[in-house]
């Protein structure tokens, strides 16, 4: 991958990714955090079981977070550029009224954004 396209995904995850990884790390210990997202291509509900999809990538997100620029592997870019489409693509998907509690912003935090933060 050429230089530019790395800094250009860099950029996008930064942009989506609006949670440092210490609090991310918080969010992902949280119960509310492992009853949402997909597992095995089916909705989760409860906190017991199999780990989400979202669940995981959160993980993910804070070891990428903390990696350098030269640390970065094919994967890890793979990683970001997925984060960054399901973010636009769940915001888009803003349901009406209060979403402090929701399994929307939930779920949108265990990707590391959360929808409540100011900029």
């Amino acid at each position: 991958m050429e230089p530019d396209d790395v800094d250009q995904v860099r950029r996008a995850f930064a942009e989506a990714v609006n949670m440092p990884p210490a609090q991310l790390e918080r969010w992902l210990q949280r119960d509310e955090s492992r009853e949402v997202g997909w597992v095995d291509g089916e909705p989760k509900h409860g906190a017991g079981g199999k780990e989400s999809v979202g669940h995981a990538s959160g993980r993910r997100i804070v070891s990428i977070k903390r990696k350098k620029k030269a640390e970065l592997t094919a994967d890890d870019l793979a990683h970001m550029r997925k984060v960054v489409g399901y973010v636009h693509r769940h915001l888009a998907q803003r349901p009406d009224g209060d979403v402090s509690r929701t399994r929307w912003r939930y779920s949108l935090m265990n990707w590391g954004h959360d929808p409540l933060k100011q900029a």
